[in-house]
């Protein structure tokens, strides 16, 4: 009988460990930003040379929770300038941020 407790014991209390490991409230302020990023980069009319580009995008967040690109960092100029024309001043809807945090994010841009 004390092994059967023992066993429900352990499995309530991985089973509360788990639903407290989890975001309650489904907003990972990462994935929605990762999200709205890619939203704002999603239509372009770059060629055949510039789709599936890979780059590294420095930026942060300001008081009035606009993007300020820092830099992106790749080889190409006409994707450095798509990106930053796309995301640069942008509006980002997020309720927990720091102001100021640098991100930084890895960006393929495709068709």
């Amino acid at each position: 009988m004390k092994k059967i407790s023992l066993v429900l014991v352990a499995a309530m209390l991985l089973s509360t460990g788990s639903i407290l490991a989890n975001n309650l409230d489904g907003l990972n302020p990462t994935k929605t930003l990762t999200a709205q990023i890619s939203k704002l980069l999603s239509s372009n009319d770059l060629t055949e040379y510039e789709v599936n580009v890979e780059a590294q995008v420095r930026f942060t967040i300001n008081k009035d929770r606009e993007i300020v690109v820092l830099s992106v960092d790749t080889d190409n100029g006409t994707v450095e300038e798509f990106v930053k024309s796309r995301l640069n001043y942008e509006k980002v809807d997020m309720s927990n941020y720091v102001e100021g945090r640098l991100y930084t994010m890895p960006v393929r841009i495709k068709r």
